[in-house]
């Protein structure tokens, strides 16, 4: 259990995200490696518990940045930890921790050559991260032969593993151009194993990249990221997951409003007869929208819907109870499951992954 004693609470399921990370490894040949990514907080639940849990059934986690890397070396995590966009400031706690950073930049590649010759360090364990369509990271597949070059004359860096990222894996209709991407990157990859004196891990599939190309680009090695926390990105894979991540919370006060009265800041909500709300101890500052406010969110109150009413504050919402029978002190469901959490996400044009990844520090975690 958590120390958080917050009464809001977001809790964490290890049995499902064992069967989620199961059901991912029956899509893939049994000698493909898995890596999980456990960055933004293991997309918003714990990363440290996450990886504790998963560190002997996984080969590799990934991070977004150092510092996430070394709460997890400093928790006891061992296992090999790939950082996606380490910054050269970092470098520094990289090495010290046992991190292995991807190179995706010319500059970021010199100035690696240029501390580990100025710590005389031979083979720093790296990844070589290559673009073939994203646009966001990566080498262009045309500076290949060059960083090869830059890499061979050392011999400062050991390159582990070479990899890439699928624009719209999850859409079908861009198939097309899905496919050229991989076929990029299968070029590459030849070109690496040519000059390298020995093979790197592959891998250029996340989740939905599992779920729709595994059979094509399972390479070494796949990138299990929002799959396992019960998101396939579609409904016809999500019902296949197991709910990971629930959000609970209680009822601290119940006011009965009257007609003509107001509720919240702004006065947002006026009622035109009386009503019934409850107020929770969750608001935007604990990753809640402001945008679920009138009416746009719901929670769950005895496995009723009960409507967000008036403007999300801070630290509260209020909710619309007047059909529910509930008490102060009883228990609210603000993110229940996968179909909760997909329709919220739909309601305010978002992702569930900005959803997820926006629950405060502040809330408790409970794992188990």
């Amino acid at each position: 259990m958590t120390s958080n004693k917050h009464v809001t609470q977001l809790n964490i399921n290890a049995s499902a995200l064992e069967q989620n990370l199961n059901f991912f490894k029956s899509r893939i040949p049994s000698s493909t490696k898995i890596l999980v990514v456990v960055k933004a907080f293991g997309y918003g639940s714990d990363a440290l518990k996450v990886a504790s849990f998963l560190k002997d059934k996984v080969d590799y986690f990934a991070v977004a940045y150092a510092e996430e890397g070394i709460a997890l070396r400093e928790g006891g995590i061992e296992t090999p930890i790939l950082v996606l966009h380490p910054q050269f400031p970092s470098m520094e706690e990289i090495a010290k921790y046992h991190l292995e950073p991807s190179i995706y930049s010319e500059d970021l590649l010199d100035a690696m050559l240029d501390y580990c010759a100025s710590h005389c360090i031979s083979e720093f364990p790296c990844h070589l991260k290559f673009n073939t369509g994203l646009n966001r990271l990566g080498f262009a597949p045309s500076e290949t032969d060059k960083v090869l070059a830059k890499i061979s004359d050392s011999k400062r860096l050991k390159v582990l593993s070479a990899f890439s990222h699928i624009a719209a894996s999850e859409d079908l209709n861009e198939k097309e151009f899905t496919l050229k991407q991989i076929s990029t990157f299968k070029s590459i990859a030849d070109q690496l194993d040519a000059a390298l004196p020995f093979a790197p891990i592959k891998h250029m599939l996340n989740t939905s990249g599992i779920l729709n190309y595994s059979e094509v680009a399972a390479f070494d090695m796949v990138r299990l990221g929002i799959g396992l926390y019960g998101f396939g990105n579609a409904p016809i894979y999500t019902q296949n997951l197991k709910n990971v991540v629930s959000l609970h919370s209680v009822i601290s006060q119940i006011h009965e409003i009257s007609s003509g009265e107001t509720v919240g800041y702004n006065r947002a909500f006026k009622a035109e007869s009386p009503v019934r709300t409850a107020t929770i101890p969750i608001g935007h500052a604990d990753g809640y929208f402001r945008a679920f406010g009138n009416g746009k969110g719901y929670v769950y109150i005895n496995n009723q819907k009960a409507a967000i009413v008036g403007n999300v504050c801070m630290d509260m919402i209020m909710v619309d109870v007047t059909t529910i029978d509930c008490s102060e002190g009883a228990t609210v469901a603000i993110y229940k499951n996968q179909e909760h959490i997909n329709d919220l996400a739909q309601r305010i044009n978002t992702i569930p992954y900005e959803l997820l990844t926006a629950i405060s520090q502040r809330v408790g975690r409970n794992f188990g």
